[in-house]
């Protein structure tokens, strides 16, 4: 992939350009003309009026009629949010605006084009199993951990959709009780979803930090890349805190991998920017999990920031849905 990419404008009539695709996140639009292998020729980006449907339709329009006036080539979402399979109705809590409407339908007729959609980790996760770390695994749970815990579960290639749109959200759920670490509580942290227990509330990067909160009060508020430059430089309360976020982790994640087989977990988000930390993971998680293997499991995504448009990419080229 070239850097920098094209701007969009230079795709028009381009002959290598096979399909369009946008990543939409709550502050930003964007898209990206790409070629037969999915991989972005050139991109853009907007800001988001995630408030106002006439204004993010035409956002989307001025964008991908930029690439494609001609408006010969399909364009595929990456979508912050929940799609149903069955309805088609969106659930998007950062972008307002798509609630409740069918963004396949709707954006198709609105946009004169053919529009394919998906969520951003399910996305995330078809990048990786086909383009990234996990090639050549039958089963990978692709795993987003940021500002929120998230992940995507691919078999044979195809994204595997859950009721109402809902499939590999191992970061929701009441999973997590109060504990003692250390003589001190660290408590189930309510989540934004409306529960209690989460692991998307203990195991993202905000939640190693109410961990490290809980764990010494006393302390200096850090944020986590703090945490874990000081467990870097052997700080005994940093190791305490960092200990306590793997075991939040691991566990759950090891029921997932016995559930569904999953052979391979690219991380992406941004705590896959630290291989230490994830190296760490690997190893509880590989003592937790019923398959005994020497490899790691637990593997940095290789796509970066690409891989929302590289999975929307290759919905809208016909790959990963039936």
């Amino acid at each position: 992939m070239s850097d920098p990419l094209l701007p969009l404008h230079a795709l028009a009539g381009n002959r290598r350009a096979r399909v369009l695709a946008a990543d939409i996140g709550g502050s930003f639009i964007k898209l990206a003309g790409a070629g037969e292998d999915a991989m972005p020729l050139a991109r853009a980006s907007l800001p988001n009026p995630a408030q106002f449907w006439p204004d993010f339709v035409e956002t989307l329009r001025s964008l991908a009629d930029a690439a494609d006036p001609a408006r010969r080539l399909t364009l595929a979402l990456s979508v912050a949010g929940t799609i149903d399979p069955d309805t088609g109705a969106s659930l998007a809590a950062n972008i307002s605006c798509i609630t409740g409407r069918s963004l396949k339908g709707e954006l198709t007729s609105a946009l004169g084009r053919r529009v394919e959609a998906a969520n951003d980790a399910d996305c995330f996760a078809l990048a990786e199993a086909l383009r990234g770390a996990g090639r050549g695994h039958r089963t990978v749970f692709g795993v987003i951990l940021g500002t929120g815990v998230g992940g995507g579960l691919i078999w044979n290639g195809h994204i595997l959709e859950g009721a109402g749109g809902v499939s590999g959200e191992w970061g929701h759920g009441p999973v997590l009780k109060d504990r003692i670490v250390a003589g001190r509580i660290v408590p189930a942290f309510a989540c934004g979803c409306g529960q209690v227990g989460c692991v998307d509330a203990s195991g993202s990067a905000r939640g190693m930090e109410r961990i490290d909160a809980a764990l010494h009060p006393a302390g200096p508020v850090r944020d986590s890349r703090a945490i874990v430059d000081a467990w870097r430089a052997g700080e005994t309360e940093a190791a305490l805190t960092i200990d306590t976020w793997l075991d939040t982790l691991a566990g759950p994640l090891s029921l997932v991998l016995n559930a569904t087989g999953a052979s391979v977990v690219p991380v992406g988000g941004g705590l896959s920017n630290a291989p230490d930390l994830l190296a760490a993971l690997d190893a509880r998680l590989r003592a937790g999990i019923l398959r005994r293997t020497e490899a790691p499991v637990i593997k940095p995504a290789e796509l970066g920031p690409e891989a929302g448009l590289v999975g929307a990419a290759l919905l809208g080229l016909g790959v990963g849905k039936d």
